[in-house]
C-alpha cells in the first residue's frame, strides 16, 4: 500500500494517499516553491525527483512484503500496531507538532484522518494475510480510482471505470474463485478507507502547518490500534526481534517513503507524482514475487496492467481538466 504522504494538495488522484500515507495508495503537498528545491534536494538530488518517487514506491511495497513475513510472529493487527507506533514516534520527534492553538474542528479533522489511516492499514494487512500482495494492492487502488473518477465527472471516465472493472473481473478469475473472498473484501475496504484518507489528508493539510497534522494523525492511529495489537499478539510485540522487524516495516512503509516524496515534490508536479504512484500494483506484484515467492497467472498480470492504465488515465483526465480551468482569461 501507499505511504502516508504530506497532506495538503487538492488533486484527488487515482493512486495516492499516504500514506499515506498516503495511502494513498497518497497525494502529497507540493512543498516549498522552486527556490527551495536546491536546498532540499541535497544528498538525494542526484537521483532526480522521479527516481525519488519510484524509490519511495519500491520501499513501500517491499515494506509490505516484509510485513507479511512478520505476520506469523505478530499477527496482522500486531504488525499494524508496530508500524503505526514506530512511525508515530519518529514523526512526533522530527516534526514536534504544536498541540495548543487548534480549534475543535481542527482536532476533529485530525482525529478523523487518524481513524482513516488506522482503518486503511488494518484492512490492508488483513488482506495481504489472505491474498497475494499484487492483487491486494490492485484491489485497494480501486478506492482512490473511484474517487478520482467521481471528482472529474467527465464521460471519458466511463472508459477508465470499464478498464478497472475489466481488471477486477480478470483478477477474480471471473468470480473471485481464485482469491480468498475475505481477503478480496478486506482489500476493497482498504481502498474505500484510502479514498477517505485522501479527503481528510487534504483537509488536515489546510488546517495544520508542514507535516504536523500527519504526525498527530499517526499518533491517533497508533493509540487506536495498539490495544488491538496487544489483544492479538500480547507480549510477542515486546520481543526484540519482532519489534525490530516491526520498526523496519514502519521505516520502509512510512518514514522513508514520506521523506523521499517530500524531497521529490519540491521539484515534481503533484500530477506527475500521482501518475508514478499508479505503478504501485506492478511494484507490489514484483515485491510479492521476489520476497514472498508469489507468482501471478497471465490473467492476473493483464488485470494489474488494466487497473494501472485506468488509474493513469483517470489522473491525466483530472489534470487536463484542472489545467483548462486554470487558464487565465485574456
Amino acid at each position: 500500500m501507499s505511504t502516508p504522504s504530506t497532506p495538503g494538495t487538492d488533486v484527488p488522484s487515482a493512486a495516492v494517499a499516504p500514506a499515506a500515507p498516503p495511502a494513498a495508495p497518497s497525494v502529497s503537498q507540493a512543498g516549498p516553491e522552486a527556490g527551495a528545491a536546491d536546498a532540499g534536494g541535497g544528498r538525494f538530488g542526484a537521483f532526480g525527483p522521479v527516481g525519488l518517487v519510484l524509490a519511495g514506491c519500491v520501499s513501500v511495497q517491499f515494506g509490505g512484503a516484509l510485513a507479511v513475513t512478520l505476520m506469523p510472529r505478530a499477527g496482522a493487527l500486531g504488525v499494524v500496531s508496530l508500524r503505526l507506533l514506530v512511525a508515530a514516534i519518529v514523526l512526533l520527534v522530527v516534526c514536534r507538532p504544536r498541540l495548543r492553538g487548534h480549534s475543535r474542528a481542527d482536532w476533529g479533522t485530525v482525529v478523523a484522518f487518524g481513524v482513516a489511516m488506522a482503518a486503511m492499514n488494518g484492512l490492508f494487512y488483513q488482506s495481504v494475510a489472505r491474498i497475494p500482495l499484487g492483487p491486494a494492492v490492485t484491489l485497494e487502488v480501486l478506492g482512490p480510482l473511484a474517487l478520482s473518477v467521481l471528482a472529474s465527472r467527465r464521460a471519458v471516465n466511463a472508459v477508465w471505470a470499464a478498464l478497472a472493472l475489466g481488471g477486477v473481473f480478470l483478477l477474480g478469475g471471473g468470480g473471485f474463485g481464485g482469491l480468498d473472498p475475505a481477503g478480496a473484501a478486506f482489500a476493497v475496504g482498504a481502498g474505500a478507507m484510502w479514498a477517505t484518507y485522501i479527503v481528510f489528508s487534504a483537509r488536515t493539510g489546510r488546517r495544520f502547518p508542514q507535516a504536523d497534522g500527519l504526525a498527530l494523525a499517526m499518533a491517533v492511529g497508533a493509540v487506536l490500534f495498539l490495544p488491538l495489537g496487544i489483544a492479538e499478539s500480547g507480549t510477542k510485540l515486546a520481543d526484540p526481534k519482532t519489534f525490530g522487524l516491526g520498526a523496519a516495516v514502519a521505516l520502509l512503509s512510512s518514514v522513508l517513503p514520506y521523506t523521499l516524496e517530500l524531497l521529490a515534490l519540491r521539484r515534481l508536479p503533484a500530477p506527475t507524482f500521482a501518475i508514478l504512484m499508479s505503478l504501485e500494483p506492478a511494484l507490489a506484484a514484483t515485491a510479492g514475487f521476489l520476497v514472498l515467492h508469489q507468482s501471478l497467472s497471465p490473467s492476473e498480470g493483464i488485470a494489474i496492467v488494466l487497473v494501472i492504465a485506468a488509474s493513469m488515465g483517470a489522473v491525466r483526465t483530472q489534470v487536463g481538466r484542472a489545467r483548462r480551468t486554470a487558464v487565465p482569461e485574456a
